[in-house]
């Protein structure tokens, strides 16, 4: 990243072992604002609805990833989860309200596809909303508008060329996406 070139997001590196926090963290801070907390304590002070993507360590003293991943929940904040822990996943991860779910060691260039992979799918979904709602009202004035006055409008005619650029933003994102996690899956 070039100097003065403004970051792409928050993340939160939850570990408490430090070295491995440190590590994190040191992997991520030229491309990221990263925030790292050493525990679960310090995470639940730390969790604020500015953060993109917390990476939360699974097994910790005092208070579990786990019990930070409910309190996310409960807060309702909206960033993308990934636990990044040496705790084999088993079957109880399918109801976890995690994003991903990573077992350790992982490597920089690893934990940054993750990253990197979460703030797309965050981009994808708020770019999908804002197409969604796009298409509703286009929706609306063609059963409410004749024809003609939707031929004649100029307002019409710029939401329909909005719908399509940002359809095909949208695709790329996809594309993106699906080649981020076939890549991730070799």
């Amino acid at each position: 990243m070039t100097q003065g070139t403004e970051k792409r997001g928050t993340v939160l590196v939850v570990e408490d072992e430090t070295h491995l926090a440190e590590l994190y963290t040191e992997y991520l801070d030229d491309e990221y604002d990263v925030r790292t907390a050493y525990g679960g304590v310090e995470a639940l002070e730390m969790l604020s609805s500015d953060l993109d993507v917390v990476l939360l360590d699974r097994r910790m003293p005092i208070v579990s990833g786990n019990e930070v991943l409910a309190e996310i929940e409960e807060r309702g904040l909206q960033c993308r989860v990934a636990m990044v822990t040496a705790v084999d996943p088993d079957f109880d991860i399918i109801d976890m309200g995690c994003d991903d779910y990573v077992v350790k060691p992982v490597t920089r260039d690893g934990l940054r596809a993750v990253v990197d992979r979460l703030m797309k799918l965050s981009e994808y979904n708020d770019r999908m909303r804002e197409l969604t709602a796009k298409r509703l009202k286009r929706n609306v004035l063609e059963i409410e508008k004749t024809e003609s006055e939707l031929a004649e409008s100029d307002m019409f005619r710029r939401l329909q060329r909005e719908i399509e650029e940002m359809e095909e933003a949208v695709q790329g994102i996809a594309d993106e996406l699906g080649a981020d996690y076939v890549a991730r899956q070799q």
